[in-house]
């Protein structure tokens, strides 16, 4: 059963983990004082800062700064395991507000561990202090290697309706003329909040999420990377790999291969960016 909702920022101990089996979930925007490391050991959680969006599946840790406003979904039951170290205690904290990055076997097995030490924990615990601080400087580490993978976040209600109709249908068929319906507005004013709030177009915003939603079933026990790329939209598989290649910078096949081990991933390739506009 899942435990009555914990206020984190209200506990004494400095640092702990706070872990529980969730049925689906959608959270509202909050903080915390505390650094969080956002993890779910089953299941998979979409996460939301001021600017961006990511899919965390298991083999992905999100790395949140303290203060930093956010919201969690999930469409799917999913087992947390979520670490609040407390500032102090971190060396070198995030330098973004959000870092995501693939957990190595090591950082897994210790935010497992650390389930023993709850908000409720004695804040004199000399094992658990030590324990905490160790994790908050092998984070320097992990998190130098964050995924620039995520998707931009909506600012009106408009254009996240249209961003909600894409990700929902990333199987099959997709027109632009359908989010533009979804969003109740014509396609020349889409494409006008894509650019102004997003800085991408559709088009792009619909590759990059099938990419990550690719990486998410890739992740999965026994994936196919056939079926996986009929699950997001592609007929061939020779244009599925050839995209998945460009945007990961390694084919499907290895990529299921590493991800099963724990092993990190290169980063991907660099995109031109575009030159920002004078107000």
């Amino acid at each position: 059963m899942p435990r009555p909702l914990v206020d984190v920022d209200a506990s004494a101990a400095s640092s702990f983990c706070l872990a529980d089996e969730m049925p689906p979930l959608a959270t509202g925007w909050h903080a915390h004082r505390r650094h969080q490391l956002l993890y779910a050991a089953q299941g998979a959680l979409h996460l939301e800062v001021d600017r961006a969006q990511w899919l965390l599946p298991p083999q992905r840790a999100a790395w949140l700064r303290g203060g930093t406003p956010h919201r969690v979904r999930s469409n799917h039951p999913v087992r947390l395991c979520t670490v609040y170290l407390e500032p102090s205690l971190v060396p070198m904290p995030p330098q973004e507000e959000c870092c995501v990055f693939l957990l190595p076997p090591l950082a897994r097995e210790m935010l497992v561990y650390s389930a023993r030490w709850g908000p409720e924990r004695a804040p004199d615990d000399a094992v658990a202090e030590s324990f905490f601080q160790t994790l908050a400087h092998l984070l320097a580490e992990w998190s130098s290697q964050g995924q620039r993978w995520r998707l931009p976040r909506a600012r009106t209600p408009e254009l996240e309706k249209a961003m909600a109709y894409t990700l929902a249908h990333l199987e099959g068929p997709l027109s632009f003329e359908g989010a533009a319906r979804a969003a109740g507005l014509s396609g020349r004013t889409l494409a006008r909040r894509f650019d102004a709030e997003a800085q991408t177009t559709w088009r792009r915003f619909l590759h990059d999420a099938r990419m990550l939603r690719a990486m998410e079933l890739l992740a999965q026990n026994g994936a196919r990377v056939t079926q996986t790329a009929h699950d997001v939209g592609f007929e061939s598989l020779a244009a599925f790999t050839h995209a998945f290649h460009a945007f990961s910078g390694e084919r499907p096949r290895d990529f299921r291969q590493r991800v099963a081990h724990g092993t990190a991933l290169p980063a991907p390739p660099l995109r031109p960016t575009r030159p920002k506009r004078a107000d």
